[in-house]
């Protein structure tokens, strides 16, 4: 028997299926690509001709269903719509990509330039549970030849393989000894750090040839990309390719001593040496913070395991991610809300609670812990490029929505006419936001897309 969520959803499909504006709805959706949280406007646009003010063409939500326009979301979070985190993956890939081979207005001579695939890490905060894998078979978690236990009493050895979908994974050893308040504070300034970092790293490749960084801006640019991931224990770490181009970015040759060895040197210098000071307040002395100990890089190739593909795919793919790895929530915490009662796991129960302990601090206000709490503190933005690395995610959407103007003209009111001849006057106001059950699983069905892990239901607007 269908419990009642069911029959509310079917109701909700029959409902909206049997509707008369039903075949408009549905265009609307087809539109959004199938956004699970779709926007919905209210409002009218009108063309006037800017010489005789003759109407040109006027377009109102009045005839739409529900009397709302619904607009795709453009989220880039998967967890809260597939669709719309699809296309900014998509875009992220070929923005990456771009910079790797050339394309998108990047010639494809940068293909020659050196790069390197690095992974910068957080440091220990404490032991937890991890699955490791050598020649395809599981290890040991933690196995320790003389056991022992921590001061809280608890084995400090694991001696299980864990499968890849074990709800320990990530989890301390034992709670109480792990460092929650060093690995929220490392997420607080994780942003801080990179960009120490970059500037660290060109300061060390101007003194490996004997130049000032001004000096050496006249003749090497280092260009980058970088996105960020969650480790299972709740802290984020780096992926990034690093390119040398010439001083005028992928259009230019960068010089002769600028080799892959030579940025490869430079690279684990910086990363070894650069740090960052946590503020300091009554009873929390200040941290001094940096990468861990793992540092990987790796060139990247025309062929073999690491070729621009491969590199592209896998920071597009993160791109489009957060905390879901952790358990923790994908929204902000509410003062309402009570930790205990969230569905969450242990371990990011106790970070976020650690957030809002530290945010409530005058001295580490500027870190908007609270507020990020739900993020354990990161509140970096999850993918970032430099200037000179390639082409934007604004040009691409740009070039996405002129051809989607030139195959649908006045599908949402826009005429193909020169600015200049052309005077536009609108009004629009936010009314809602989301998809019924019902009708979400009508959009998942007619755009043949997935739903989200968590839909947004229940967030239709009057």
């Amino acid at each position: 028997m269908p419990n009642q969520l069911d029959r509310h959803a079917i109701n909700g499909m029959v409902t909206r299926y049997n509707a008369p504006d039903y075949g408009q709805w549905a265009a609307q959706i087809r539109r959004t690509g199938g956004c699970a949280q779709p926007v919905h406007l209210r409002g009218k646009v009108e063309y006037h001709d800017s010489l005789n003010g003759t109407l040109l063409h006027r377009y109102s939500t009045a005839n739409e269903p529900g009397g709302v326009l619904r607009l795709a979301c453009k989220t880039r979070r998967a967890s809260r719509c597939p669709s719309c985190a699809e296309t900014y993956r998509a875009d992220t890939y070929q923005l990456i990509r771009a910079g790797l081979v050339g394309g998108k207005g990047v010639p494809a001579e940068v293909a020659e330039h050196p790069a390197v695939f690095l992974t910068l890490t957080a440091p220990s905060f404490g032991s937890v549970h991890n699955r490791c894998e050598r020649n395809g078979h599981a290890l040991r978690c933690r196995p320790r030849r003389k056991g022992g236990t921590c001061p809280h009493g608890l084995p400090v050895a694991c001696n299980e393989r864990h499968s890849a979908d074990d709800p320990r994974l990530g989890e301390p050893i034992c709670p109480d000894c792990y460092n929650h308040t060093g690995s929220v504070l490392f997420n607080a300034l994780a942003p801080e750090l990179w960009r120490r970092f970059t500037i660290r790293l060109r300061r060390v490749l101007a003194r490996d040839c004997g130049l000032t960084v001004k000096e050496l801006g006249k003749i090497l640019k280092v260009s980058f990309a970088k996105v960020a991931e969650y480790q299972r224990r709740g802290v984020v770490h780096f992926h990034a390719i690093i390119r040398l181009d010439g001083p005028d970015g992928p259009t230019t040759t960068p010089p002769g001593w600028a080799t892959l060895g030579h940025l490869t040197d430079a690279i684990i210098e910086a990363a070894r040496h650069v740090t960052v000071t946590t503020p300091e307040a009554v009873e929390l002395p200040a941290l001094t913070l940096g990468w861990g100990r793992e540092i990987d890089i790796r060139p990247i190739t025309a062929s073999g395991d690491l070729t621009d593909q491969a590199v592209a795919g896998y920071v597009a793919k993160y791109a489009t991610k957060a905390a879901e790895c952790v358990g923790t929530l994908d929204r902000r915490i509410r003062q309402t809300d009570d930790l205990d009662q969230l569905d969450i796991r242990p371990h990011a129960r106790r970070l976020i609670a650690e957030c809002l302990r530290l945010g409530a601090l005058p001295e580490l206000e500027d870190l908007r812990l609270t507020a990020w709490a739900h993020m354990l503190g990161f509140r970096g933005h999850f993918s970032t490029k430099s200037r000179a690395y390639s082409t934007t995610l604004a040009a691409l959407r740009a070039a996405r929505a002129e051809h989607q103007r030139s195959e649908h003209q006045i599908t949402t009111g826009r005429l193909p006419f020169e600015d200049d001849t052309v005077l536009v006057t609108s009004h629009w106001a936010y009314v809602g936001q989301g998809l019924t059950t019902g009708e979400a699983l009508l959009a998942a069905a007619i755009t043949a897309t997935r739903l989200p892990v968590t839909p947004q239901a229940e967030g239709h607007a009057a």
